[in-house]
């Protein structure tokens, strides 16, 4: 048996790091000899069997990848078959190219396990640029508000000493939003319709709506932060804000996750200082969006009121609870996974 025949060793000792949303490094241990012999390494990815899976990618992993034999540690590049927040399979294979064009090939590694990561800034950054050109102009509006169900504010009331406790943001929208399912909120509107300058008259999440000053939330003691832009196969989109007091947990959990808006400068949610003694300040909109807004601490009722709505309670399926975005839309998605 020659040198060139000689079987390889399999990789040991696989190693995952530098993991982003859409990439990872790789290392492995090999022997001297088949180090200066490989030609190439094979690299067999599949995601990890989930109850929940993203259904609307990966149906054709395992993927195998083949590269040309490069320094360890290698890496693994690719929004096509790698998305944010998911946990993925990997296995490898060293191989020598033979003169008949075949391959001798070491036997699979071990399986590792690993997760990918969240959006990082820069990729929040594109995806802010793009929700910029979506936005639309500027409208006023008076009050944020907050509906549900008659047994939510039972509840908030009866258990909770009229205390609106924030609860922990679901997955709804980009897969990558670095909030979802680790910073917790209270969620408000402030959209309002277009003729009247009032809220909607009809709503998905429930028939009672609690409405607040605009300035209780929205003043310049507060922090805004821009979370995410998606869409679920519809023609409107949302975007996601965090309003977050100065100085407090939500604050410091955003400054390092999500890019900054400065409150009077901004395409979707401003607030403007009184210009002359007596006025009010000015809270604007953005009116082609459905603003989603996340405000991270309680908030009492007593600050606001709570009244029946005047339409209709629409259906729950209208809701975002849990949506998942469209992976296809060529308006809110970015070149990295979804």
């Amino acid at each position: 048996m020659t040198e060139m025949d000689a079987p390889l060793s399999t990789p040991c000792n696989i190693q995952i790091c530098e993991v982003t949303c859409d990439s990872f490094r790789i290392v492995w241990d090999m022997t001297p000899e088949d180090t200066a012999r490989a030609t190439h390494f094979f690299i067999d990815l599949s995601r990890k069997e989930s109850r929940d899976p993203n259904r609307f990618k990966h149906r054709d992993v395992p993927t195998k990848l083949v590269a040309k034999a490069v320094p360890l540690p290698m890496a693994v590049r690719g929004h096509w078959f790698l998305s944010p927040r998911t946990e993925y399979c990997v296995a490898v294979q060293t191989a020598v190219r033979q003169p008949d064009g075949d391959y001798l090939v070491s036997e699979w590694s071990q399986v590792v396990e690993f997760c990918t990561g969240d959006y990082a800034m820069e990729h929040l950054q594109q995806l802010l640029d793009k929700a910029k050109g979506s936005a639309g102009r500027l409208l006023k509006f008076s009050v944020f508000y907050r509906n549900q169900h008659p047994e939510y504010f039972d509840y908030v009331r009866g258990e909770c000493g009229g205390l609106m406790r924030p609860a922990l943001k679901d997955c709804s929208g980009s897969h990558g939003s670095p909030i979802n399912g680790k910073l917790q909120g209270v969620f408000f509107s402030c959209n309002t319709e277009f003729d009247t300058g009032l809220p909607p008259k009809d709503s998905p999440y429930g028939p009672l709506r609690f409405q607040i000053p605009a300035a209780h939330l929205l003043n310049p003691n507060i922090s805004l932060y821009f979370a995410d832009f998606y869409c679920m196969y519809t023609a409107y989109h949302y975007v996601v804000l965090v309003l977050a007091p100065v100085g407090s947990e939500g604050d410091t959990f955003c400054r390092t996750r999500l890019p900054m808006l400065d409150l009077a400068s901004n395409p979707f949610l401003t607030y403007t200082d009184p210009q002359r003694p007596g006025e009010e300040p000015l809270y604007c909109h953005a009116s082609d969006v459905i603003l989603e807004v996340l405000f991270t601490e309680p908030v009492h009722l007593d600050q606001g009121s709570v009244e029946q709505i005047s339409g209709h309670h629409q259906l729950k399926s209208l809701t975002t609870a849990n949506a998942k975005k469209d992976p296809s839309c060529k308006v809110c998605n970015i070149s990295v996974g979804r």
